[in-house]
């Protein structure tokens, strides 16, 4: 198992860990621990470097299989047991860690507003698009939403993120309309992340401790994906 410390600590930018495993065939390395993140939830894996013997190695993948976070380099790999330090490409995880947060600040409005629920999305640094229950979506439904969710981010609502056992989960309302019920049943503990009086969600992504980190919310464009399911795009800048 691979302790991930992004869980606890999105900001950590660096950190030291020992080789536990190695893959030839793929050139990938694990460690006893990690902050870079692996990947999930729609938001991509982090990138960055590892330095060993003093040889620095770029991380150009990283992945989860099982309870295992794998690493790709670029070089030759260390040896079970090295002691290595890595550093996470920081621009491009806070620029993730800000689009996620606004994916949420997205989902939060749509829910107490509108009462739609996500059905998907996705994120690149700076850039998303989510989908909704939506029957109809139009013009200016879409600037009043981009209204609104701007509204949250100069709200300076805190976030906050904690694991709490599957039972106690299932009986959170928010959680259960995020469809948590679809988690596999292996999945014992269930990491919550919550922004302050308006989102609640099953989430093992990396965000920022409060919206107003996030920058504007601009709606860039929004399509039918279906009868009832419709998607909206945002980019994110520093205005």
């Amino acid at each position: 198992m691979t302790e991930l410390l992004a869980h606890d600590d999105s900001y950590l930018q660096e950190f030291d860990a020992v080789v536990t495993e190695i893959n030839p065939d793929e050139n990938a390395v694990a460690f006893d621990r990690t902050a870079f993140y692996p990947g999930g939830g729609g938001q991509p894996n982090d990138t960055g470097e590892i330095i060993v013997g003093g040889r620095t190695l770029p991380v150009t993948k990283v992945k989860k299989k099982g309870g295992t976070i794998w690493h790709w380099v670029d070089g030759e790999l260390p040896a079970v047991g090295d002691t290595v330090h890595g550093k996470i490409n920081w621009e491009r995880r806070y620029k993730l860690m800000r689009t996620h947060t606004a994916m949420h600040i997205l989902c939060g409005v749509v829910w107490r507003d509108y009462g739609a629920s996500v059905t998907g999305g996705n994120m690149e640094p700076l850039k998303g698009r989510m989908d909704f229950e939506f029957e109809s979506m139009h013009k200016e439904l879409v600037a009043e939403i981009e209204s609104k969710i701007n509204a949250e981010v100069a709200n300076a609502r805190p976030i906050s993120w904690r694991v709490l056992p599957r039972e106690q989960a299932f009986q959170i309302p928010d959680l259960i309309r995020t469809k948590i019920n679809l988690l596999p049943p292996a999945i014992q503990q269930v990491r919550v992340v919550e922004i302050d009086g308006l989102d609640l969600q099953a989430d093992g992504g990396t965000h920022v401790r409060n919206t107003k980190e996030v920058g504007h919310i601009k709606v860039v464009g929004y399509k039918s994906k279906g009868r009832i399911n419709k998607r909206i795009m945002v980019e994110i800048t520093d205005d």
